[in-house]
């Protein structure tokens, strides 16, 4: 039976730390699905076809690895189910992180008990990073370099241009 995994974030944008769970998630399963949501109370810098496109083109990076991106807009639970999923993969950089996942884990133990969460802790190196402090410290002109790649740069990079945000 082909073991499916699905990984889910709003990636926005995509950063170093979610490529390593992503690779590190990959070896875990046969297939990983990386579910692409929406969260309207996270303000995303961009919308959802582009951040499925960002990590479309990040992931092939990985080569060899049976990954698919797929948005969704739905309950986590549902969105695993319909993939075929039988783990959640989650990434826990801190203590924080944990106490949000355990009851998220919980909730979703509810809704869906034959689908399993995995949690996979940050590497010690890309602890810190996350996607609401990447888009911080580009808006107000930081490099960002060390926390997402080149491509994923030049899109932050580009779409603060584009909004004329002021630094």
């Amino acid at each position: 039976m082909k073991r499916i995994g699905v990984y889910p974030g709003t990636f926005d944008p995509i950063t170093l730390g979610h490529m390593d769970i992503i690779a590190r998630g990959a070896r875990l399963v046969d297939e990983l699905v990386i579910g692409v949501t929406t969260n309207i109370a996270k303000n995303p810098m961009f919308s959802d076809d582009e951040r499925i496109a960002m990590v479309t083109r990040e992931v092939a990076a990985l080569g060899d690895a049976t990954i698919r991106v797929v948005g969704f807009n739905s309950l986590l639970m549902d969105f695993a189910e319909a993939q075929g999923g039988s783990v959640v993969i989650r990434g826990i950089r801190g203590v924080t992180d944990f106490e949000y996942e355990y009851q998220l884990t919980g909730m979703n133990r509810q809704l869906n008990d034959r689908i399993d969460t995995v949690f996979l802790m940050a590497d010690v190196a890309l602890q810190p990073i996350a996607s609401r402090l990447v888009k911080e410290i580009a808006l107000y002109g930081g490099d960002i370099g060390r926390f997402v790649s080149p491509a994923v740069k030049a899109d932050v990079v580009a779409r603060i241009a584009g909004q004329g945000v002021a630094r």
